[in-house]
């Protein structure tokens, strides 16, 4: 067993290494962009990570425990831009702490328990522009180190506990300061002295947030004077009467928006008076929003009274039951009710009415007609109304319309192609339901629309004239619908200045050849989430300005390689993700083509094959050629070796009977015959080969043994074996009975092609041909090889008289005779016959 002593030696060593192993040393920290922006949130961090470029410009360190920022915490990173430092536990910021960070824009200390901020905390953000100093105990304004940050011009210290309103001295430095957010403090008075400052320097783009302070008294005058960009004043109240002596107080302030009411889950108000708008009349007010306010009656309209010289109004989550016809002489230009459960359409009659916004009111169900004659813009979005013919002119009382938004709707049902509407330029019915789109070219009219958005509107494009007349259009969106047996015809001719088109989830299974002829500025198409199994480029052959192409999400298995290379030139982007591709090596060109065209294709990692089975769910990028190579020579090798066998069987099936006959002439070859003449014929000829061939030459003189199939072949021996082993192996010589009945008998014609082989194996003339009876020529052609020998060779003719018998028995004879070998007695038979 080893030491103690020796034990201790070796693990102090390396516990003292583990100690300093800190998780910076890890690199723990993702590069979003390279050299660029840097994100190392939640990664434990102890201090500042020195293994980040210098050339970084954005850096994260949210969450992490950092505790202390020294000074030049960050001076190895001059280029940054943004730095994030929300709760990272941050007690202590020394002097110069983010010295040499000339370039910084943005920096975010939102949720740090600082206790001690250095005098000169913030010295050398000479480009700061936003500071984020939310939730960090601060407690003044006067102790907060930033007179110096002369190029601020967002402050965020809301979430604190300032208690005093007070802008101290150094704001006169702050002289580009535009927003300052002052919300949920402890704020509860505003004096005149508070706001000195402003009304030394004047800040004309200040924009000021106190929302969330609950604010008991405001000074009658400490705004008089002051002019503001935006003043906003949310759940700053709890009772009625001290928001209507606050507003009073505001007298004499000038601001181009005001925002006053409570926010949704903040409410301190139980009801509302309309007498604590009153106070808006001493005020110079350009735009006007009020929100979440419960029991707010417009029935009475002189709670707008104060605000008739108002250019916008905006009323949000108001309890509105309805919207009394307002005075003419209004001057508002912009009108927007949001969420304000109107029981029946508002009718206005405001002749200097250009926008006109009613959107989320779900109570009324149906539009009535309204007149605003100078109207330019129409948001009706989210209400589920119905409209039962649109749209033209007499419809909203106006023909100066531009923009019109009936999206999220009901039924629409289109009774007129937008007479007097001609001025439209944003025109969209998304996810509302279109009735008789199909019936006539409705947008005919529409020669100035630049922007068209029919998305699932339940269209089923079955009139190719839908689109004609929008010759300006440059953005078209008609995601969700569908078209007749799933093809896209060419219905896009008119749109000839078209830059975007949209045909997701369309339903859509092939694409007209001609479909994007006519579209030559086109630069993106969306064919995601389709029914397309090819990825046909013809289509886009033209399309010489696309550079965006989307076919993700459809059922290809793998286009053709040979059509991939008529990408239109300037394609910069073609998403193909969530394919059926068939990684097999079939495809082995398109495959290594998607290797060869990383840079073209989007998310090519998430790529995946769906078969085969082995392949399922792997990248199409994991795919090796080498594979194919190998199966190549696998499957080569196997189909030639395939192919030898079968040829090889086919042979010896072929040629089996010649194989036995040229063993047997091997085996027999020096015996002795047995027959002298093997007897090949026709069963329907046996009584002439009985009664005149077996009796004249078995039983003359000298006698010859013939081989006869019905009388000398072996029983239980098959009849191919017969032929070749008794037949041709015991014979000196063939005999062929040619005959109409031979060249019609298969068997005949096997005999007589094996009479051949023997013929030709044992190197003699063994074949003697006997024409039984004058055959057609036209019958012994079928039998070509036959009728070539016949043509060649003398053969014997069996004529039926006395002297025709006596010359052919002789020729016979002397024809088996030969070569035959004989006693002397026998030779001396055979000379007196």
């Amino acid at each position: 067993m080893m030491p103690f002593s020796h034990l201790a030696g070796t693990l102090i060593p390396a516990m003292t290494f583990l100690s300093y192993l800190r998780p910076e040393s890890w690199e723990p920290c993702v590069e979003v962009v390279p050299n660029i922006s840097y994100q190392c949130m939640e990664v434990n961090l102890y201090k500042i990570p020195d293994n980040i470029p210098s050339s970084a410009k954005n850096l994260d360190l949210s969450f992490n425990p950092l505790r202390h920022l020294g000074s030049h915490s960050f001076s190895n990173f001059p280029e940054l831009r943004v730095l994030d430092l929300s709760r990272c536990e941050i007690q202590t910021i020394e002097d110069n702490a983010y010295q040499g960070l000339n370039h910084l824009f943005t920096l975010k200390l939102t949720g740090n328990p600082i206790q001690h901020l250095a005098l000169g905390a913030f010295a050398g953000l000479s480009s700061l522009q936003k500071l984020v100093a939310v939730e960090i105990n601060l407690t003044s304004l006067e102790d907060f180190p930033i007179g110096h940050l002369k190029t601020l011009k967002e402050l965020n210290v809301a979430h604190n506990s300032i208690h005093s309103f007070k802008l101290p001295e150094y704001f006169s430095n702050l002289t580009n300061l535009e927003h300052l957010d002052l919300s949920n403090n402890r704020i509860q008075n505003i004096y005149h002295k508070d706001l000195q400052i402003l009304h030394q320097i004047p800040l004309l783009s200040l924009s000021l947030d106190l929302s969330l302070n609950m604010i008991d008294f405001i000074q009658p005058g400490a705004f008089k004077g002051i002019r503001l960009h935006k003043l906003t004043l949310r759940s700053n109240f709890d009772k009625m009467n001290v928001m209507k002596t606050c507003i009073q107080a505001l007298a004499g302030l000038e601001v181009h928006q005001l925002v006053l009411g409570e926010f949704k889950n903040e409410r301190n108000l139980d009801r509302f008076d309309k007498s604590a708008l009153e106070g808006l009349c001493n005020l110079t007010i350009e735009e006007f929003q009020i929100a979440y306010l419960e029991d707010f009656s417009s029935n009475d309209i002189g709670v707008f009274n104060c605000l008739a010289n108002v250019s916008a109004v905006s009323l949000v989550d108001l309890w509105l039951n309805k919207l009394e016809s307002l005075p003419k002489d209004f001057r508002w230009q912009s009108l927007e009710l949001v969420n304000c459960r109107f029981e029946q359409f508002p009718a206005l009659a405001l002749p200097s009415l250009k926008t006109f916004v009613l959107t989320a009111n779900r109570d009324s169900k149906t539009v009535v007609d309204f007149e605003l004659p100078s109207l330019e813009f129409l948001d009706l979005s989210g209400n589920g109304l119905n409209f039962r013919s649109c749209c033209s002119h007499s419809d909203f009382g106006t023909t100066r319309l531009k923009y019109l938004d009936m999206s999220f709707n009901n039924i629409i049902v289109m009774g007129s192609n937008f007479l007097g509407l001609e001025q439209l330029e944003h025109l969209d019915f998304r996810s509302s339901t279109l009735k008789q789109a199909n019936d006539f070219s409705i947008f005919l009219s529409l020669t100035k629309l630049l922007y068209l958005d029919i998305s699932h509107t339940h269209t089923r494009v079955v009139f190719h004239g839908i689109f004609h007349g929008l010759y300006s259009l440059k953005v078209l969106k008609m995601a969700g619908n569908s078209f007749r047996d799933n093809f896209l015809p060419a219905i896009f001719t008119d749109l000839t200045n078209l830059t975007f088109l949209d045909l997701s989830h369309c339903k859509v299974e092939q694409v007209s050849q001609g479909a994007f002829d006519s579209l030559l500025r086109l630069q993106v198409i969306n064919m995601s989430y389709n029914n397309l199994l090819l990825l046909d480029i013809l289509p886009f052959k033209y399309l010489h300005s696309l550079q965006v192409l989307d076919y993700s999400f459809n059922h290809i298995v793998a286009p053709k390689v040979q059509k991939l290379q008529h990408l239109p030139s300037n394609l910069t982007l073609l998403n193909l993700t969530q394919n059926d591709f068939a990684c097999v090596c079939e495809h082995q060109s398109f495959l290594q083509w998607v290797k060869d065209q990383r840079w073209l294709l989007v998310e090519v990692e998430q790529m995946m094959c769906a078969t085969p089975l082995d392949m399922q769910g792997m990248p199409v990028l994991s795919f090796r050629n080498t594979t194919c190579q190998m199966n190549k020579i696998i499957i080569s090798v196997s189909v030639l070796s395939v192919l030898v066998v079968s040829l090889t069987v086919v042979l010896v099936y072929k040629f089996y009977f010649h194989l036995m006959l040229l063993a047997g002439c091997k085996r027999f070859g020096g015996d002795e015959c047995t027959y002298d003449a093997f007897v090949i014929y026709s069963s329907q000829d046996e009584d002439w080969v009985r009664n005149e061939l077996v009796k004249n030459l078995e039983e003359g003189v000298p006698p010859f043994q013939l081989c006869l199939h019905y009388r000398d072949f072996i029983p239980g021996v098959a009849i191919a074996a017969n032929i070749i082993q008794e037949g041709f192996h015991k014979s000196r010589k063939v005999i062929v009975v040619v005959s109409q009945h031979f060249i019609q008998s298969r068997w005949c014609i096997f005999e007589y092609e094996i009479a051949q082989t023997w013929q030709f194996l044992s190197s003699r003339a063994g074949i003697i041909f006997i024409i039984l009876q004058k055959v057609e020529k036209s019958l012994l052609r079928q039998q070509m090889e036959l009728y070539r020998l016949l043509n060649r060779n003398t053969y014997l003719e069996w004529e039926d008289s006395v002297l025709g018998k006596h010359i052919f028995w002789r020729r016979l004879r002397k024809a088996l005779l030969a070569g035959k070998p004989q006693s002397p007695e026998g030779a001396a038979d055979a000379e007196n016959n």
